[in-house]
């Protein structure tokens, strides 16, 4: 972060981008909620986050978010509410089904099963579906064909509850990105009957779009934060 001292003003800025987007949308700004993005921050950056009552913080690696964890845990802050946003291995499942409140990038229900398997004796952790709408090499999540003929096995499972759907829209056409995954949801909920209440989409590029086309959670890091080292700015 390039200083810490510019936090409150960033986000009292991005509060009312956030809010100024929702109306122009005819939406109440209180459906949209705010993720900060912390994956390539310091633990002090988290720590400040907190102090602005951001309590919802996105991380990409399970490692670095457990140090981060610890590290909090050691100077007396709050522990936050952790956001799993990237690609989950099954072999870290166990570590991330205690370390998070919500995985966003469950993509198989191989991963949906190892998960519900090591929560099935306590409360279901919360789960979203990262649908891919690009169709891009390299890019994760279902397809949307994938997740329609998976869903509804997936909200059998013990241990998890299906919250909705995440999305990293196209660079080139976000909005179009952005709609399908909100006409996909509201598809899903038909045949299910499950109300999938949460359209995690948008990020710092984008955001306004998402808000736009319905989304509930914006996952902003870049605009807050700065820059990460060695990184584009994509959240």
């Amino acid at each position: 972060m390039d200083d810490p001292g510019h936090l409150a003003e960033r986000l009292n800025w991005l509060r009312g981008e956030i809010s100024a987007a929702a109306v122009r949308a005819g939406r109440d700004p209180r459906e949209v909620a705010l993720l900060a993005v912390t994956k390539g921050q310091s633990a002090a950056v988290a720590g400040a986050a907190l102090a602005e009552g951001l309590t919802a913080l996105g991380e990409n690696y399970v490692q670095e978010c457990s140090a981060k964890d610890l590290d909090l845990a050691a100077s007396g802050q709050p522990r936050p509410h952790w956001h799993m946003l990237g690609h989950l291995q099954r072999n870290k499942a166990r570590i991330a089904a205690d370390l998070f409140s919500l995985v966003e990038t469950v993509d198989s229900l191989a991963l949906a099963r190892s998960i519900s398997a090591l929560r099935e004796d306590r409360d279901p952790l919360p789960i979203l579906c990262e649908v891919d709408f690009t169709g891009l090499p390299g890019r994760r999540g279902y397809s949307p064909e994938q997740l329609v003929a998976e869903l509804a096995e997936l909200v059998r499972l013990p241990g998890i509850t299906v919250r909705g759907l995440m999305t990293v829209a196209s660079r080139e056409r976000p909005a179009l990105s952005f709609q399908a995954c909100r006409e996909l949801r509201d598809r899903l909920s038909e045949l299910t009957g499950s109300a999938l209440p949460v359209l995690s989409m948008g990020m710092s590029e984008d955001f306004r779009d998402a808000i736009a086309a319905g989304s509930t959670q914006v996952r902003v890091g870049t605009l807050l934060f700065g820059p990460r080292a060695g990184s584009r700015p994509t959240t």
